[in-house]
């Protein structure tokens, strides 16, 4: 007998990889922070002891989800501005209400009210992209979530850098903080093509390739967007971005709303990655996603909830249930976006978005043991026929009631175990009065 750390025996375990595989009646063994074995359950009681044994008996096991797009500390800005187009948005409520708040403070503290949104969510990884990457960074680190720090870069001066220059020089110091981190990596974040200037974005692509990070930017999020860059640069986004090296495996572009048949084909030919972030781009009117059409071309698409200030949630159980109905109707075929295609988006899909295909996103044994468990044993989720269509189309978040990260058991029976839930309320409570007082 091997003496192990967990043993989780639950009604159905859904690696998502091998695809369409699922598992009944079976066990995870997980030791020092990963996944050890994946075994029937009668296997698991003649080969393994363990310090911690759980009988998950009406719940799924998932790996857990990973939200490939986020400004987390966002949160605090939840609810403040919405109904209203993109840049309106951005140029006469957000940028104005960032400009007066945004501070160290601010950053931790509505990073943190994220965090625990997400691990209650069954959240265990996510992509941001914010000002005050190293308190994101830190934060995230304390909670014992895993995450991918965007190291923000932006022509205009903000709290965070004064120029181009500035913000690539801290966000360096951020990565060399943090490069040897566990959970922590990092991940060169220009803005957007409208925002970011060409030299910057040459310094970009050769960071990029020099140290091997992704790069993380808002890319046709809006016809407005295509429009600016075709006045400015006489040439669509991606033909900009494309001429200027930023078209590569490394490139996590998100939105990507506006695309004809020859950018889907240049984007798949590249091997760059989308993020797509339905609920957002449904709640901004960015317009839609030509899902069907990138999976179609062979081009890995992850999911993303964008920040809590246009969505207004961090749930990426409704992204899911979103992302797959949205196909449907967009594509006019009932089989686009299958249950198991979106499960996927949402997990292995996004670590490999994230450079992090060989850490998490699957339940594979040598895989780091980020684990959602999800109970459907509810009238709600009943009769069951297959878990997987279950997951995506009838359960929500409510229904996770653990989560671990790298072994460690951050949600425990729907309570937080490494953040104060009654603490981030009042401070949520306490941020909303200073930036809207009543």
């Amino acid at each position: 007998m091997t003496t192990i750390d967990l043993l989780i025996h639950a009604r159905w375990i859904i690696p998502v990889e091998p695809e369409g595989v699922v598992y009944s009646g079976h066990c995870l063994a997980v030791h020092e922070g990963r996944i050890l074995d994946l075994l029937p359950a009668a296997e698991a009681s003649t080969r393994y002891t363990a310090a911690t044994t759980l009988h998950l008996d009406e719940h799924a096991l998932i790996p857990g989800l990973i939200n490939a797009h986020t400004h987390a500390a966002m949160s605090l800005l939840r609810g403040l501005a919405d109904d209203l187009p993109l840049m309106e948005w951005l140029n006469q409520h957000i940028w104005p209400a960032e400009a007066a708040w945004v501070s160290p403070q601010f950053v931790q503290d509505g990073t943190q009210l994220a965090i625990a949104e997400m691990l209650r969510g069954g959240t265990t990884c996510f992509n941001d992209m914010y000002f005050f990457p190293d308190h994101t960074a830190r934060v995230t680190a304390a909670s014992g979530m895993r995450a991918s720090i965007g190291l923000i870069l932006i022509d205009f001066p903000t709290a965070w850098a004064a120029n181009a220059d500035e913000y690539l020089h801290k966000g360096l110091e951020v990565h060399d903080a943090f490069k040897d981190h566990p959970l922590i990596t990092t991940t060169l974040a220009p803005h957007a093509p409208y925002s970011v200037s060409d030299a910057p974005l040459e310094k970009i692509v050769m960071y990029a390739d020099v140290l091997d990070r992704q790069i993380h930017m808002h890319v046709h999020e809006t016809r407005d967007e295509i429009e600016q860059g075709i006045a400015k640069y006489h040439e669509r986004p991606l033909a900009r971005l494309h001429k200027l090296g930023l078209l590569s495996p490394h490139l996590q572009a998100v939105h990507m709303t506006h695309l004809t048949d020859d950018e889907i084909a240049l984007v798949a030919a590249s091997g760059a990655h989308v993020v797509h972030c339905p609920e957002s781009n449904l709640k901004l009117a960015s317009g839609f996603c030509p899902l069907d059409k990138l999976i179609k071309a062979g081009i890995n698409v992850a999911l993303g909830t964008d920040g809590a200030a246009s969505n207004n949630d961090l749930d990426m159980f409704s992204e899911m249930r979103t992302a797959a109905l949205l196909a449907k109707g967009v594509s006019d075929d009932a089989t686009s976006v299958p249950a198991a295609a979106a499960l996927r988006m949402a997990t292995l899909n996004g670590a490999r978005a994230l450079g992090l295909g060989d850490i998490t996103g699957s339940l594979l044994p040598g895989k780091a043991a980020d684990i959602t468990a999800v109970h459907l044993g509810d009238l709600e989720t009943q009769p069951l026929y297959d878990p997987v269509s279950q997951l995506v189309y009838a359960t929500g978040r409510d229904k996770v009631t653990d989560v671990w990260v790298a072994g460690q058991h951050l949600l425990k029976q729907r309570k937080l175990t490494t953040l104060d839930e009654t603490e981030m309320v009042a401070k949520a409570c306490t941020w909303a009065q200073k930036i809207r007082p009543s």
